[in-house]
């Protein structure tokens, strides 16, 4: 992003027409209210209610000061089990707040958390799980609820990639006794900064919202809580409103590239397998292929045309020092999938062009790697 001599970027931030912006910051000034719960901030909490289908929603100053609310939400304290196939943020933030991390191994076909994994991974110190819907991708919520009420654990899920999927006909986020979302721009909704915290019940919204007002009693007045500074301010809600205003033509031309991709790569690379009876987001457009030699010659014939990839996620995070000090955790599954993974571009104003020049240059590579191998046998 921001780079002249990238010809195709990784992500680009869809951005509102800026009079439409213009016209949410014109009620800022003319309200002087700037943070602490202003009426922007209000409207947009209602309004992302009412599209998310969920009842009650905490907007935070990110998505990771959502995931440590949760945790000093349901005060938990021991060790929580998470994936090691995702980004930083979804074990830093439990480790942040002095929680010991876990991890259990993903699923080969869908990349998700792996309930049997999580099963070996709980001990006596365990409050809660944490899994992570991938790339949006649902994870098996049936089997993670039953793991949760057999040993008396929270579930927090990790629904950074999970705007607006449905599981069932209804909302993926009310799924579990919280699930955290970001709002960060490279996300397909974002607010330039931000998060949500969206919990099922008012008394979890009342001590959630105090706790990110400074642990501060609304109601009572005084403070009654532990708390921090987690609030959103009212110009990310602005940003948060004008995106509403036009998130179903971002998510319908996101789906359009999605199946673009699927359609010209057909069966030359693997996919992580999408949950049946849940929506697709076009949050990610992941391709996996069969090993990292075949990965990493793909991802250089790509940047050869200054055309960006990602091997997201990597490394897999039960390889990090500061999580494997006296403990070490067996995650087979995650080493091999980390070098097999490859993100393509994905972005609203992304040109079919674009999308047929990176899948002719994905095949082409495979199909001389091929012939290569074929030389040489």
């Amino acid at each position: 992003m921001g780079d002249a001599n990238i010809a195709i970027p990784l992500n680009e931030p869809y951005l509102p027409a800026f009079k439409k912006y213009e016209k949410y910051l014109e009620k800022m000034y003319a309200n002087k209210w700037l943070t602490n719960g202003g009426p922007l901030l209000q409207e947009f909490a209602l309004r992302l209610q009412d599209y998310l289908d969920v009842p009650y929603v905490v907007l935070t100053s990110n998505g990771t000061a959502a995931l440590q609310l949760a945790y000093r939400l349901y005060n938990l304290q021991g060790n929580v089990v998470t994936t090691p196939f995702s980004f930083i943020a979804t074990c830093n933030s439990a480790d942040w707040v002095g929680l010991k991390v876990k991890f259990a191994d993903i699923d080969p076909d869908n990349l998700n958390i792996s309930p049997a994994a999580i099963e070996k991974s709980i001990d006596e110190n365990t409050t809660a799980i944490v899994p992570v819907h991938t790339y949006g991708n649902p994870c098996d919520v049936k089997n993670i609820k039953k793991l949760a009420d057999k040993y008396k654990l929270k579930i927090i899920y990790d629904a950074a990639h999970a705007f607006g999927i449905k599981r069932h006909k209804r909302s993926i986020l009310n799924q579990g006794h919280a699930s955290a979302i970001s709002f960060h721009a490279t996300k397909l909704f974002h607010c330039i900064e931000g998060g949500a915290l969206i919990v099922n019940n008012r008394e979890d919204y009342q001590r959630a919202q105090n706790m990110i007002n400074f642990g501060i009693d609304a109601q009572k007045g005084g403070i009654s809580y532990t708390g921090f500074n987690g609030k959103m301010s009212e110009a990310h809600a602005a940003m948060g409103l004008a995106m509403l205003d036009d998130i179903d033509k971002v998510l319908e031309k996101r789906l359009e590239h999605y199946h673009l991709y699927k359609q010209l790569l057909g069966d030359a690379v693997a996919y992580p397998i999408w949950d049946k009876s849940s929506t697709q987001n076009a949050g990610y457009f992941p391709v996996l292929f069969e090993d990292k030699k075949q990965r990493d010659s793909v991802y250089e014939a790509l940047s050869r045309k200054n055309i960006q990839s990602r091997a997201y996620f990597s490394p897999s995070l039960n390889s990090l020092n500061h999580f494997t000090k006296n403990q070490s955790f067996d995650c087979p599954v995650s080493e091999i999938m980390v070098d097999r993974v490859l993100c393509l571009p994905l972005f609203y104003v992304l040109k079919p062009t674009g999308i047929k020049q990176i899948c002719t240059i994905i095949k082409s590579t495979l199909q001389s790697q091929s012939l290569r191998l074929k030389e040489a046998i």
